[in-house]
């Protein structure tokens, strides 16, 4: 994939997929690897990127462009008084150390594992959008101490072998424990700093010098995808945003919902051809 067409190919391909997903961001409110990995990882197989690598670069370049996009969002929140800090400072080191993990496992595992993983995640969190009930909560304080711990670690390790921020994740342990949705939210932004910083690092290093990976990837991230996808996200999630008013937060959470289960099929049907 060196030559000047294949270049300009792939360039316009990862257009449309930034365009995509920054739509697709706006309009469900959940950014990041939930909607990034499968459309690069779709984007990658039209242009013939090897099997064996393309879940992992996919991954990979998720997490990078979570990077500036999750410090954005962690800002703006803070500076509302938004963010639960008490609850990021216990997972200083916790959700780090488990997305660290998660490149080192990645590392060693194939795609269809990646995938296999991605579409039960997938699977689940769109089955909870689709048929999400109010007692799906346990209404207590969050578990403190070895637990808490233990949970921002899997956190972390989850969402790195998913190529996720920690919006989903976050969200759902905080919201399990009666967190208000918008507090929750806003410190979910914050564990995306925590995870998308050492997980860019460590997928860098998992994948370093493999030779399947295309032209301008450094590991397991492709930076002409990084450097096309942000600037389109950042500009038409507003018009996601502008659709996602005029519909009801139940619509959203059911769109969303089909959404991932259409991805978790996707990659289940694609085990299943292998």
């Amino acid at each position: 994939m060196h030559s000047n067409t294949e270049l300009l190919l792939f360039a316009l391909a990862l257009v449309g997929a930034g365009a995509a997903s920054g739509f697709l961001a706006g309009l469900f409110g959940v950014g990041g690897g939930a909607i990034l990995v499968p459309v690069f990882y779709q984007v990658f197989g039209l242009l013939g990127v090897d099997e064996s690598v393309r879940m992992h670069l996919s991954v990979g370049t998720s997490l990078a462009i979570i990077v500036p996009t999750s410090i954005r969002s962690f800002l703006g929140h803070r500076a509302r008084g938004a963010v639960d800090m008490d609850v990021l400072k216990g997972w200083l080191i916790a959700v780090p150390a488990g997305t660290i993990l998660a490149a080192v496992v990645a590392s060693y595992v194939s795609g269809g594992f990646l995938r296999l993983f991605f579409a039960v995640f997938a699977g689940l969190v769109s089955m909870k959008m689709i048929f999400n009930r109010e007692s799906w909560k346990l209404h207590r304080p969050q578990p403190t101490g070895p637990v808490h711990w233990l949970a921002g670690g899997m956190i972390g390790l989850f969402s790195g072998l998913l190529g996720v921020g920690g919006g989903v994740l976050g969200n759902l342990w905080l919201t399990l424990f009666g967190t208000n949705v918008h507090r929750a939210v806003a410190t979910s932004a914050g564990i995306g700093v925590l995870i998308s910083i050492p997980g860019l690092i460590g997928y860098v290093a998992a994948g370093f010098g493999d030779p399947k990976l295309p032209v301008y990837s450094t590991g397991f991230v492709n930076w002409i995808a990084v450097g096309l996808v942000i600037p389109l996200t950042l500009f038409v999630a507003p018009f996601g945003v502008r659709l996602a008013h005029y519909l009801t937060r139940r619509q959203l959470e059911i769109g969303f919902g089909i959404f991932l289960f259409i991805v978790a099929a996707r990659f289940t049907w694609s085990l299943v051809l292998a």
